[in-house]
C-alpha cells in the first residue's frame, strides 16, 4: 500500500472519538506493572513474545495492545484482572476503528486488517507497516503543505497501529520488494535512517515476511505505473490498491489484478533475492 499522508488506519488510537485516552491509559498501567515485576521492556518483550520497540510503543500510548496480549501480560506481571478488565473496552474501540475510515478507504481498511496474504511494491519511500516511528514523523514533517503538530503525531500513531498485522495468528504472507533508491534516501536524517535500515534487517529476518530489494542499475523494469499492493482476503479474493497523488483505487476486477500479479512475479524475478537484499542493507548500514 502506499504511505499517502491522508491514509487512516485500522486499530489505532483516535482523539477523535476519546478511545486515546484509553490506550494512554492501558499503556501507563503496564508499564507500572512491568516495573513492579522488576523487568526491563526487553525482557518483558522476550517474555510475551513480542518486539521490545512494541513494548515501548504500547506504554506511550501509540499501539494499541491487543486483548489475547492483555491476557497474557495480566498473568505474567499478576496484574489481578486489571488488564484482561480492559479486552472488551478494547474490542469495542477496535471496531469503531474499522467504521471511521474515509468511505473511499473503508473497504481496503477492512480488507487489510484481515488479509492473509499482503504483496507490495514501493519506489519512493519505505512502505508504512515497515517504517520506524522516526521515519513516519519525518515523511508527515516534510509533507507540503505542512502540517500541524498534533495532525503529525496522530498520523504517526495511526501508521505504527497498522503494523500489527504483523502479531495476529496466523500471520498474514507477506512481502515487500522496494527500490534500492529508497533506501539511499536519508530520510530524517542519518540516524533515522541507519534506525529505518535496521528495522527494515528485522523485518526480513521475519519467517512470514519477505523482502527483497531492486537495485537501481537494473537495465530493465517491469514496472514504471508506480507503486501498488495486492491483498488476498480470507475469502481468498484476490484485490489490487494503487494510489497516485492522493488518488486512490481499489481493483476488483479480476483481469486487471490478473496482471498485476503478473507483473509484481516479474518483479520478484528480477529484484535480489531474500538473503541478497539483506546482505546490502547490511554494507548499507556499515558504511553509516
Amino acid at each position: 500500500m502506499t504511505n499517502a499522508d491522508h491514509e487512516e488506519r485500522p486499530e489505532r488510537p483516535s482523539d477523535a472519538d476519546g478511545t486515546a485516552h484509553l490506550f494512554r491509559a492501558l499503556g501507563k498501567q503496564i508499564k507500572v506493572l512491568r516495573e513492579r515485576a522488576g523487568l526491563s521492556q526487553k525482557e518483558f518483550a522476550a517474555a510475551v513474545h513480542c518486539g521490545e520497540a512494541l513494548i515501548s510503543a504500547m506504554e506511550r500510548g501509540v499501539r494499541t495492545p491487543q486483548p489475547d496480549f492483555l491476557v497474557r501480560a495480566d498473568d505474567l506481571l499478576d496484574g489481578r484482572g486489571v488488564l484482561a478488565a480492559a479486552v472488551d473496552d478494547v474490542r469495542e474501540a477496535q471496531a469503531k476503528a474499522r467504521t471511521r475510515h474515509p468511505e473511499w478507504y473503508r473497504k481496503y481498511a477492512s480488507l487489510e486488517a484481515e488479509a492473509i496474504e499482503l504483496h507490495d511494491y514501493s519506489n519512493q519511500v519505505v512502505h508504512g507497516l515497515l517504517q520506524t516511528e522516526g521515519y513516519a514523523r519525518a515523511i508527515f514533517s516534510q509533507r507540503r503543505p505542512f502540517l500541524d503538530p498534533e495532525t503529525i503525531e496522530k498520523r504517526v500513531a495511526d501508521r505504527l497501529a497498522r503494523q500489527q498485522i504483523f502479531e495476529r495468528w496466523p500471520a498474514p504472507v507477506c512481502s515487500f520488494i522496494v527500490e534500492e533508491a529508497a533506501l539511499q534516501r536519508p530520510i530524517g536524517g542519518q540516524a533515522i535512517h541507519e534506525g529505518q535500515l535496521r528495522q527494515l534487517l528485522r523485518a526480513g529476518r521475519h519467517r512470514t515476511i519477505e523482502l527483497q530489494i531492486m537495485p537501481t542499475e537494473r537495465e530493465e523494469h517491469p514496472n514504471v505505473d508506480g507503486v501498488f499492493t495486492l491483498l488476498t482476503s480470507k475469502s481468498r479474493q484476490q484485490v489490487a490498491y494503487t494510489e497516485v497523488q492522493g488518488y486512490p483505487r481499489l481493483i476488483t476486477d479480476v483481469e486487471e489484478v490478473r496482471l498485476i500479479t503478473a507483473r509484481y512475479g516479474i518483479l520478484r524475478s528480477q529484484a535480489l533475492n531474500v538473503r541478497e537484499s539483506l546482505v546490502l542493507i547490511e554494507k548499507m548500514v556499515g558504511a553509516r
